[in-house]
């Protein structure tokens, strides 16, 4: 892929990704294997004015390797230093950019039970700190190709023609070709408009149907909006945390989810790609998981008992089953890019951002209304061809607004 193209690709991540401000620190997230698209972000966010950047580097086969031979309390101690960094950048609130390229079955082996019990142990720990920034960073997720990833997405090409295959796909979903800025400015307001719409109807209820024994009902908080694109910090920053992005999502009524949803695309789980399988809810909460593959159905039960929370919805997304995404007929085996290819669920922690004048309500008036909060947040895709969503408003009036698994508003 042209150094050009790959440039702008990291500037608009910087610009129009986190919208990094003068003097702001910038701290990057990446595999040591991205360390020649890293050169090109950080270069980016220094000449957007950026004070200071640093690079927190992973590289996924150590992980695993922890996982293997480390015991569950030496993976869960937090030590000093990672504490107070922690709290620094709960002080100093730095434009965070999250670089994913890491292979999509790269942990699989890792026992189940140890991982679960180190993120229970370790996950109430970073909450607190992510409670206290957020809505007042910037933050975004972008992906590149790492080797193994597109040889899972490309398995019949070559090693170079798989990477080249993948920067392709990445770049087209993400619009970089032409005026990226640009494009993304467009694809902002269009989102905007759509949310409007739907805000403007005051949906109770939406009731999803679909051939594949999806029959499934939610409810809408009459406080809530639905949000889409870029998000603002309490300072006034517009950025946007996922790139790509499709979706319209909300927050529901936490205890309100009942009957069946059916996933239509794989879900990696804690290292363990995910296949056929789905949820039965009943008053909110997963009373049942679907899944004939039993290492599979374990997975998703570990899965949704991580917390109180983790069994309950926290997102109700609506993607058109025609999404630039869908459209590229590829199945990126990676969440970021295949939650926006359809409609989407997540388990877990909802939004409080989606509440209606959220900045200028008390602190009491937020926990009324009870949204979900667990240590997860995990998108599973429900999106097909035939996909059927009814809404019932506040007055009493039934709307069709999906209708063979597209916008029919």
């Amino acid at each position: 892929m042209k150094k050009s193209v790959l440039k702008n690709y990291a500037k608009l991540i910087v610009r129009t990704g986190v919208n990094v401000q003068q003097g702001q620190d910038v701290v990057i997230n990446a595999s040591v294997e991205d360390a020649y698209f890293v050169e090109y972000v950080v270069e980016a966010a220094y000449q957007a004015g950026a004070r200071e950047v640093t690079v927190d580097w992973s590289f996924q086969p150590l992980t695993k390797l922890a996982y293997q031979y480390e015991s569950i309390k030496t993976l869960a101690e937090l030590p000093a230093w990672f504490l107070k960094k922690r709290e620094h950048r709960v002080k100093t609130l730095p434009a965070t950019i999250h670089i994913i390229s890491e292979d999509p079955d790269g942990l699989s082996g890792i026992d189940q039970a140890k991982l679960l019990e180190v993120q229970k142990k370790v996950g109430p720990v970073l909450m607190k700190y992510r409670e206290q920034m957020d809505n007042k960073f910037q933050w975004t997720i972008v992906g590149i190709p790492g080797e193994k990833w597109a040889k899972k997405v490309f398995p019949n090409l070559n090693k170079k023609q798989a990477i080249n295959a993948l920067w392709d796909a990445i770049l087209k979903v993400t619009r970089v070709y032409g005026d990226p800025i640009k494009n993304w400015q467009e694809h902002n307001e269009n989102l905007a408009l759509k949310t409007k719409t739907l805000n403007d109807l005051g949906i109770k209820t939406l009731y999803y149907k679909s051939k594949n024994g999806t029959d499934f009902t939610v409810d809408i908080h009459k406080d809530m909006n639905f949000l889409a694109g870029g998000e603002t910090t309490y300072g006034g920053v517009f950025y946007n945390p996922n790139m790509p992005t499709e979706e319209c999502f909300t927050s529901p009524v936490k205890t309100s989810a009942h009957g069946v949803v059916m996933a239509t695309k794989p879900l990696s789980v804690r290292g363990v790609l995910v296949e056929d399988f789905g949820f039965r809810f009943e008053k909110g909460k997963v009373v049942e998981v679907l899944c004939k593959n039993n290492e599979y159905k374990d997975v998703l039960t570990k899965l949704v008992s991580t917390d109180e929370g983790a069994a309950m919805l926290g997102e109700v997304a609506l993607v058109p089953y025609d999404s630039p995404i869908n459209q590229t007929e590829l199945l990126f085996y990676n969440t970021l890019y295949d939650e926006n290819a359809c409609c989407h669920l997540a388990i877990g922690r909802a939004f409080n951002e989606c509440i209606r004048d959220y900045q200028n309500k008390s602190e009491e008036e937020i926990k009324a209304l009870d949204l979900n909060t667990s240590m997860i947040h995990v998108d599973f895709m429900i999106g097909s061809e035939d996909l059927s969503i009814l809404a019932e408003t506040f007055d009493g009036k039934k709307v069709q607004i999906f209708e063979n698994g597209t916008w029919a508003i």
